[in-house]
């Protein structure tokens, strides 16, 4: 069974409907993801002229599934690059110390 009791409630408003949201996050921190998420659907909704909430809900959450995705792989690509880095400095400085 999950623990709820570390859960804080937060009040958000996302494409002019509250929703009561219980997170283990920072409360600005849920605030800060229900506005992201807000723009995002009112971009979409701009831009595309849907006046379905849903049908841009569904879209904002691709967009920001596309985003993560996408940023998620550029982070493993960093992460090997620095690592691959990290081992040629080591080999560098192995050499330098042993003379070879």
């Amino acid at each position: 069974m999950t623990d709820l009791s570390h859960l804080t409630a937060v009040t958000v408003r996302i494409a002019g409907e509250e929703h009561a949201l219980r997170a283990n996050a920072d409360p600005e921190h849920t605030r800060a993801c229900a506005r992201f998420v807000d723009a995002r659907i009112q971009e979409i909704r701009e831009k595309s002229g849907l006046v379905e909430t849903h049908r841009a809900a569904i879209l904002a959450a691709l967009s920001i599934s596309d985003q993560f995705l996408r940023t998620r792989e550029e982070l493993e690509r960093l992460r090997r690059e620095v690592a691959e880095r990290d081992n040629a400095l080591a080999r560098q400085v192995e050499q330098l110390l042993t003379g070879g």
